[in-house]
């Protein structure tokens, strides 16, 4: 049991299988030792054994809140999901924003475990520390725009509009590898395939019911110090300054311009490293794809209709757009939340155009299926390169660039449709086993990697390689320091010393992941003021080196689930077409000619930091941080830490 300000010490788990819900505390020294949502969630899911089939009835699905989560901490809106993933076999978190995370702590509870599976399809309905599973079969085979509607009727209280539905769409249902969960804001948990976990389950939709109780801070003058000072830097930041630029005026999308200018674009399935580069090769100059068509600029001036924001956020990143766009004759009118840097990206360039109004029909197609926007449009685009190259041969071809067929084809994919659709619903590496195109994968322990090319930014190329759900540009964010100079500006094709700054960045990351609150708080706080802002809401006596040794032994303990699945340093690989001495590679162009990972000195400098070897946590290791591997984990790592990975 914890008493720390800013836990209720409530976590309901729920066995499916049985309807059954009972009601726990939280263990205090796992509380302190892993703060909360990302770093609790992980344990809880490391306690259940890392052997599990991410979906039978063993595996874990946590919906996990932080101690900061639903507090007057800026940007603390966000809630963590954590499971072992059907798309990777790692363990994953995924988080998403909005109100969710706030009303769930706002509705008594630390987290929510399920387990199991329900016989028929059920929701669960959260409401003053109690939940209630509710029969969903109404509602099975529906997209998540409609649960949410009929939910938001059902669910009738004297608290009004306090009401988040997390929901999945038909792509859960139908076990989409990368199916994700959406809220009713359409945040995602989009990595990872927690939505396929959900559907796996039988899990239609968690419903939270709540008034609001913000959590007060157990040392005020502390926690009012922190707060003050993390408003301070937050406006004086040039990232996320209100309404003085950047994220505030043009969202996450103000980067496609800035990564493009900088050649570090991945267009047309990464084989180039920027559009102008593209068409400079392929169109004699003549712009064939024009990544300012899809940039956050263009997007204010042109289809911008709001500016929401989640709880407790001076920023307000989110860009709501509306627009017509003709399909098959038809014309669509779609208004849609929020036109994201990452999603056009995977949707628009990288698939091998600029249809600006197309590419938020498709983002507002897989947030109703609920689909990863990155998987799903990496995904897309191995497949058109595929075709091209003869490996695929399949009645629904699709050409590079055919943005009005694409739209269908996320349709396919969602309900599994057609041979084709279905081996894309598995994920890259399905299909780069059974048709022998690995180089056509951009993926990483069958993960796809987002809008940042790893030949022109050394540090995302170590943090893709390393990242424990698969390429992940989010768990060390490294373009802060070598695109936006935060907190100081880095050579990014400078390969040394991108090793430490990787590690250090995923720590920080592992820190605000579990506290849990919004990651564009880095580019303005420090450690300096989490400190405060942690300390004062739990009471905790914690000094910065207290907490930096947290997000490193989460982070060590992600891994080692990670070793004891299977995963050691052969599997913290780059895609093919990116690394240096590899016959598939193809080295940057543009501004960046001739640039490629140089993967093998990134990962010595690497483990070198992390104490790691060969990309194996050593017991040593794990002593050193205290993580318990003991009876009550579920697992062991037998004689030797550095053994094969995996023995029991």
């Amino acid at each position: 049991m914890t008493d720390l300000g800013g836990f209720h010490d409530t976590v309901a788990r729920v066995d499916l299988s049985a309807g059954d819900v009972q009601y726990e505390g939280i263990d205090d020294e796992d509380a302190e030792k892993y703060i909360g949502a990302r770093g609790l969630g992980v344990k809880y899911v490391f306690d259940q054994g890392p052997e599990v089939d991410p979906l039978g009835e063993d595996n874990l699905l946590a919906f996990m809140n932080g101690p900061l989560t639903g507090t007057q901490t800026t940007m603390s809106g966000r809630i963590a999901i954590c499971t072992k993933s059907p798309l990777t076999g790692t363990v994953t978190d995924s988080h998403h924003g909005g109100w969710s995370g706030a009303r769930l702590k706002w509705a008594g509870f630390d987290g929510l475990l399920f387990e199991g599976k329900a016989d028929e399809p059920v929701y669960a309905v959260v409401e003053d520390g109690e939940v209630e599973l509710r029969d969903a079969s109404h509602l099975w085979g529906r997209g998540v725009h409609e649960t949410r509607d009929q939910l938001e009727e059902e669910v009738e209280g004297a608290y009004g509009k306090n009401l988040s539905v997390m929901a999945i769409g038909q792509a859960g249902e139908n076990e989409v590898k990368y199916a994700c969960i959406i809220n009713e804001d359409d945040r995602a948990s989009g990595r990872g395939g927690t939505g396929c976990v959900m559907g796996s389950k039988n899990l239609k939709a968690v419903v939270v019911r709540s008034s609001t109780k913000m959590p007060q801070p157990e040392d005020p003058e502390t926690f009012k110090k922190g707060h003050k000072q993390a408003m301070q830097v937050i406006q004086e930041s040039d990232v996320t300054a209100p309404n003085e630029g950047g994220l505030s005026l043009y969202g996450t999308n103000v980067l496609m311009n800035v990564t493009e200018e900088m050649d570090g674009l991945p267009t047309k399935n990464g084989k180039y490293s920027s559009t102008k580069s593209m068409s400079d090769a392929e169109g004699d100059g003549e712009r064939i794809i024009d990544s300012e068509k899809v940039s956050g600029e263009n997007v204010r001036e042109n289809i911008l209709v709001d500016e929401p924001t989640c709880h407790s956020c001076p920023v307000a990143c989110k860009k709501e757009v509306e627009v017509q766009a003709m399909h098959k004759g038809e014309e669509m009118n779609v208004r849609m939340e929020s036109y994201e840097y990452e999603s056009a990206w995977a949707l628009g360039p990288n698939s091998g155009h600029h249809d600006r109004d197309r590419i938020a029909v498709m983002l507002d197609l897989c947030n109703d299926l609920g689909m990863d926007t990155i998987d799903t449009g990496n995904t897309i685009a191995m497949t058109m390169e595929m075709i091209e190259e003869g490996k695929l041969d399949f009645e629904d071809s699709i050409d590079w660039g055919d943005s009005e067929e694409m739209i269908d084809l996320i349709e396919r994919i969602g309900h599994r449709e057609t041979d084709l659709a279905d081996h894309m619903a598995e994920g890259p590496d399905h299909l780069a086993e059974e048709f022998d195109a690995h180089e056509n994968s951009l993926a990483v322990k069958g993960q796809s990697m987002a809008a940042y090319d790893p030949r022109c930014m050394k540090g995302m190329a170590i943090g893709y390689a390393t990242s424990n759900r698969g390429a992940c540009h989010l768990r060390g964010y490294t373009p802060a320091a070598e695109i936006l100079g935060v907190p100081q500006k880095v050579d990014p094709y400078d390969p040394e010393g991108k090793g430490e700054l990787c590690a250090t960045f995923q720590d920080m990351h592992a820190i605000s992941d579990s506290f849990d609150i919004c990651k564009f708080n880095a580019f303005a706080e420090g450690i300096e003021e989490y400190v405060l802002q942690y300390g004062g809401m739990t009471g905790l006596d914690v000094s910065e080196e207290d907490l930096m040794t947290a997000g490193e032994r989460i982070y060590n303990l992600e891994r080692y689930y990670n070793n004891l699945a299977g995963f050691d340093g052969d599997d913290d690989d780059l895609p093919d077409r990116f690394v240096e001495g590899n016959e598939n590679a193809i080295p940057a162009q543009g501004a960046s000619e001739g640039e490629l990972a140089e993967l093998d000195q990134l990962k010595a400098e690497y483990y070198e930091v992390r104490d790691w070897v060969d990309g194996v946590v050593p017991d040593e290791k794990l002593d050193e941080l205290g993580i318990d591997v003991g009876p009550g984990t579920g697992v062991s790592m037998g004689d030797s830490g550095a053994a094969a990975p995996g023995d029991d």
